[in-house]
């Protein structure tokens, strides 16, 4: 039986390794997965009637518990090195004629329970099968408790979206209660270990499937611990408001949408625990002149009948550096495209896209009488030649 801080003698002398069918250096994933398999093929629900399965089940559950946890696990081994070396004359069973690991006279698990309250033996195993010891077991100190993740939006020019920025947040964020510092309880009140999960933070649920899980307990919300009384401030959620202004940096080359995560900028933790994340979702503005297509920048240029026509040089500005100029052959249609090469918005690998320049022909809305002499002169020079021939051709 389980002593008064929760310590099991005779789990000392199970072979849990052997339990789940694997070797004792086995890594934490070869564990995990003997125990979902062993879990899966014994599970109650999937064996409804069968004693033999379902007791198999909860020794497999039990070995779990202990080598599948990364603080019991360490403390498990060095005590069943120490027993394998005789160094406690052994735990349970019967020793030297002795029942109840006598050895000696001695009984040890009197001496064990005399040395958890005081030290030595007990403070490196007194935690170590926590769920045995029921309501009188030893305290355990909360665990510290990542803060949830919050988010927020920023709207920056589209110039700043291209060289980055740093921007000042005024952020109103969940934060611990000012009152309880995040306990949820009455300042000046004592907790207790709460006795819907035995002071672990979550309960086991096996309903429903094949594997069970662990959920965070409902009653202490995780914290291990309950007040008889709530604090009034936060009426026991532990949790507050809190204004805070923050400096965020925004990359070069973000997009319009893009999601940022601020590592450690998000509601702060409880017991110590480290803050969540913060995610800013950019809004870029529209520039008057320039888009962007992915990492390219577009631009739409007004160009002349005769520039088209007859070919030209025209100058095209770019995006925070000097004009560069575009070569038109003759006889351009409108709407092609120029590229103009490392123009456009930074990559994360620190190059840059392109410039993406679409021609449009402007047609003027009024005409002088020497332009329209010249346009009804080059009508009367094409007029033998009609553009919409081919439309009747294709349609009949």
């Amino acid at each position: 039986m389980a002593d008064d801080q929760g310590f099991r003698p005779d789990w000392a002398g199970k072979d849990f390794y052997a339990e789940l069918g694997v070797a004792k250096d086995a890594s934490a994933a070869e564990i995990k997965k003997a125990y979902r398999r062993l879990a899966r093929d014994n599970h109650p629900d999937s064996n409804p009637g069968d004693t033999a399965k379902h007791d198999r089940f909860k020794k497999v559950a039990e070995a779990y518990d202990v080598v599948g946890d990364t603080d019991k696990r360490p403390k498990y081994d060095e005590m069943r090195r120490l027993q394998g070396s005789g160094a406690f004359g052994g735990f349970g069973g019967t020793r030297g004629g002795q029942p109840g690991g006598q050895a000696g006279g001695v009984n040890v698990e009197d001496l064990l329970r005399d040395r958890m309250g005081g030290g030595g033996f007990g403070d490196m195993f007194g935690d170590l099968f926590g769920g045995a010891g029921g309501p009188q077991r030893r305290q355990q100190a909360p665990r510290p408790r990542k803060g949830p993740d919050a988010e927020t939006t920023a709207t920056i020019s589209f110039v700043d979206s291209l060289d980055g920025v740093t921007i000042s947040l005024r952020l109103a964020s969940d934060a611990p209660c000012p009152s309880c510092s995040g306990t949820g309880g009455k300042p000046g009140t004592r907790p207790h270990i709460c006795s819907e999960c035995e002071g672990a933070g979550y309960v086991v649920s096996t309903s429903g499937g094949a594997f069970s899980m662990n959920e965070t307990c409902p009653r202490c919300a995780g914290r291990q611990l309950i007040y008889d009384e709530a604090c009034p401030t936060c009426a026991g959620s532990g949790r507050g408001r809190s204004n805070r202004t923050i400096q965020a940096r925004i990359p070069a080359g973000v997009k319009d949408g893009q999601r940022i995560r601020l590592k450690g900028k998000g509601t702060a933790g409880e017991n110590g625990g480290p803050a969540g994340d913060l995610f800013v979702t950019v809004k870029v503005s529209p520039h008057r002149l320039f888009g962007r297509a992915g990492d390219n920048l577009t631009l739409d240029v007004p160009v002349s009948f005769d520039e088209v026509a007859l070919g030209a040089e025209i100058k095209v500005p770019t995006l925070g550096g000097a004009p560069v100029t575009l070569r038109l052959p003759a006889g351009t249609p409108n709407g092609r495209t120029f590229r103009v090469r490392g123009r456009g918005a930074p990559r994360a690998d620190g190059s840059k896209g392109d410039l993406l320049a679409t021609v449009e022909v402007q047609v003027p809305a009024v005409l002088d009488p020497a332009a329209r002499e010249a346009v009804e002169s080059y009508r009367d020079a094409v007029s033998g030649k009609p553009l919409r021939s081919r439309l009747f051709e294709e349609a009949g």
